[in-house]
């Protein structure tokens, strides 16, 4: 059984999600960590039956014209179950009306088509004028 809820899980189990999965710019600032998921505009999780937090969503957005999917995380011995895929489809429920919802992601294999299967395209392909995204690291 899986329990997708809103709400912000507490530090050490986002900490512990966000090492889980190899994310060590989040993990190796915990504080920072914390903080984002506090003024994210929307949090779901996803626990199993026991209440083990095994997924989480994030979202940064004006909540009218545009959503950010800024995480989407799942234990990898979770992997390929449906929950990153649950997380997703309740973030785009939440946003009904929302005319662009944006993400970005690592270049894993098999990304594009988890998010194509959404009806996410990558930017490049987008018709009839393609669109141009931009990103600046530090």
């Amino acid at each position: 059984m899986l329990l997708i809820t809103e709400g912000r899980p507490d530090g050490d189990e986002l900490l512990a999600l966000y090492r889980a999965v190899g994310w060590t710019a989040y993990a190796d600032a915990p504080e920072t960590l914390v903080a984002a998921v506090c003024g994210s505009h929307l949090v779901l999780t996803a626990r199993s039956a026991d209440g083990s937090l095994v997924g989480l969503v994030r979202t940064v957005s004006d909540g009218a014209t545009v959503v950010y999917v800024q995480d989407l995380l799942v234990l990898p011995d979770r992997h390929r179950m449906g929950i990153g895929g649950a997380l997703l489809d309740a973030v785009l429920e939440r946003y009904p009306d929302v005319r662009q919802t944006v993400l970005t992601t690592d270049a894993e294999p098999g990304q594009r088509a988890f998010y194509e299967s959404r009806g996410f395209v990558e930017v490049h392909d987008v018709r009839p004028a393609p669109l141009r995204s931009f990103v600046r690291l530090r």
